[in-house]
């Protein structure tokens, strides 16, 4: 004896959204499908005829009509699904990162996706490079530091920072340091044209060598303008020089204070130079932290606006065309803006496992 069908009461309400369903053109089908069984079967159709109609079987359309009377609109929805079960979690995630801080295979000098993959033995490439992903690691990039071994780096780095952010009243500070032997490079340069009709600027890998120069420079940190002469040395005697002349471009009594690094001609043990000028104030920067220096900016504004890839026939044209730049830059000079009020001498990151934790 067969089964008697289920009897699907409905409202208006429910009804207007079912006949919206079964004409809709933008949902997925087997909604719309399962709109059309309900629509029929509440005017009074059969299982078997329904089915006869959308060519499926009547134990499907029995289906949603005991879905529809058990949950109303909500029956005809796909009930949620687990899905397929992760092949990795957390503890995969581990497993790779602490791997990386085991040597590398014998024969290899560094780790990359397929041989951590290899070395783990059950997970793929594709996961190693996911995980690799998430925590931004870059095997194949190689970066280097200076990390400052200074035991007095916060307070020379404060003091230096301080007056970058709030110098004294009415005092000027400099940042001096020494761009010490620049090569003056002869380059064959020009045009060269391609067997493929393209032409590309460039200068040719092979040189002559016609010696070098010494560019001391002092940066007016308030307004960017640089002060600068070249020595063909770079001995105390020569950064002496270089600091008579910087102190005689302000009147006498001005207060100067000097940012500068920590190279053995700008310290001695006697300094009668500073004696004889106490409006001059030399603050160092800590040891291997130059890049608190703000020339050192500067310097590399100079390499890549006059130097890289230039041609010089002999030191004097090397200083000249140093010259002419200065000239030029002088013109939209502008203080460099120093934002970062604390400064950290933070050590790398030794292990990778540690970004689990």
């Amino acid at each position: 004896m067969s089964r008697q069908a289920v009897i699907i009461h409905r409202n208006d309400e429910d009804r207007a959204t079912l006949q919206v369903w079964s004409r809709s053109t933008s949902l997925e089908h087997r909604q719309v499908l399962r709109a059309r069984i309900i629509l029929d079967a509440a005017e009074g159709a059969t299982n078997r005829v329904i089915g006869e109609r959308y060519h499926i079987k009547p134990s499907a359309v029995s289906k949603w009509r005991r879905r529809f009377a058990a949950a109303g609109l909500d029956g005809l929805l796909d009930a949620p699904r687990s899905g397929k079960p992760p092949i990795y979690n957390e503890d995969t995630e581990r497993r790779i990162l602490a791997k990386l801080d085991e040597a590398p295979p014998s024969g290899y000098a560094t780790w990359n996706g397929p041989r951590v993959a290899r070395a783990l033995g059950d997970v793929s490439d594709h996961q190693v490079w996911r995980v690799l992903r998430k925590h931004k690691i870059s095997l194949e990039r190689r970066r280097s530091w200076c990390i400052s071994t200074d035991p007095d780096f916060v307070p020379k780095a404060a003091d230096i920072v301080g007056l970058y952010l709030n110098p004294p009243e009415n005092a000027v500070v400099l940042c001096v340091d020494e761009k010490p032997n620049i090569q003056a490079l002869e380059r064959a340069q020009g045009w060269l044209q391609l067997p493929d009709g393209k032409a590309i600027t460039g200068y040719n890998h092979e040189y002559k060598r016609h010696g070098t120069s010494n560019l001391f420079t002092a940066l007016t940190v308030a307004t960017g303008q640089v002060y600068a002469k070249h020595y063909a040395r770079k001995r105390r005697i020569e950064f002496l020089d270089f600091m008579n002349s910087v102190v005689a471009g302000y009147p006498e009594g001005t207060e100067l204070h000097v940012i500068l690094d920590n190279y053995a001609t700008h310290k001695p043990k006697d300094d009668r130079w500073l004696r004889r000028h106490p409006n001059v104030h030399l603050h160092f920067t800590p040891t291997h932290a130059s890049w608190l220096n703000q020339v050192e900016v500067w310097f590399s504004i100079l390499w890549s606006g006059a130097l890289r890839g230039a041609s010089f026939t002999s030191p004097r044209e090397l200083r000249e065309a140093i010259d002419r730049f200065i000239a030029a830059y002088s013109e939209d000079a502008h203080p460099f803006l120093w934002t970062k009020d604390m400064v950290h001498a933070v050590a790398p990151r030794r292990n990778y496992s540690d970004l689990c934790r």
